[in-house]
């Protein structure tokens, strides 16, 4: 292939590298194991330099979904579920899973009915940031749902960033700086600077 992506065809080595040699390139081997290989006449620096820029740009994108959990007791004051269901909304809106595991204490192991309604209660309250994942299940003393967030962590990511951005336009663009030509200088006064603008 040319510079410009064009087909040259199939040509030897040496007439490929005086090719790459005049156009001031580099002849990089693009398919080895093709027959015959396939070449291409471009700059291997700066090829270089846009892959591991387009590869840094792709971890910088890539987030990992992280399983948050919180726990409740089948007991819950009415404060503390306002409070744990806060930490829920929160994860959720993160980006990230939570798993809502009910402890059960003693006889309360003999109402698992108990917890589910609690568990179906926190979906219903968090509906609007999460869906269910994973339903209600018994697991030995502990009763544990899965609720995933509906947006997706790099989204709920970008969304912060937006909005601190446009928090902090809003915060510097208050004060703007008095233009240079209107702005008093070290030890003239108002009266003067105004004299000396007329």
């Amino acid at each position: 292939m040319g510079p410009n992506g064009e087909q040259v065809g199939i040509v030897r080595v040496e007439d490929a590298l005086r090719l790459a040699d005049e156009a001031g390139l580099d002849l990089v081997e693009v398919a080895p194991t093709a027959r015959p290989p396939v070449c291409k006449l471009m700059d291997f620096g700066k090829f270089k330099y846009e892959s591991d820029m387009k590869a840094r740009e792709a971890r910088k994108n890539q987030t990992n979904t992280i399983l948050k959990e919180i726990r409740f007791r089948l007991k819950i004051d009415p404060h503390d579920y306002a409070t744990k269901k806060g930490h829920v909304e929160r994860f959720l809106k993160g980006g990230d899973k939570v798993k809502v595991m009910i402890m059960f204490r003693g006889r309360e192991q003999s109402r698992p009915e108990m917890g589910f309604r609690l568990l179906q209660r926190l979906a219903e309250d968090v509906s609007d940031l999460g869906s269910v994942e994973s339903s209600p299940r018994q697991d030995g003393r502990n009763m544990v749902m899965v609720i995933g967030p509906h947006k997706k962590k790099a989204e709920a990511k970008a969304e912060e960033r937006r909005r601190k951005d446009s928090e902090q336009a809003a915060a510097t663009g208050d004060s703007e700086p008095q233009p240079a030509d209107q702005a008093p200088q070290a030890g003239e006064t108002a009266s003067e600077t105004a004299s000396t603008a007329s």
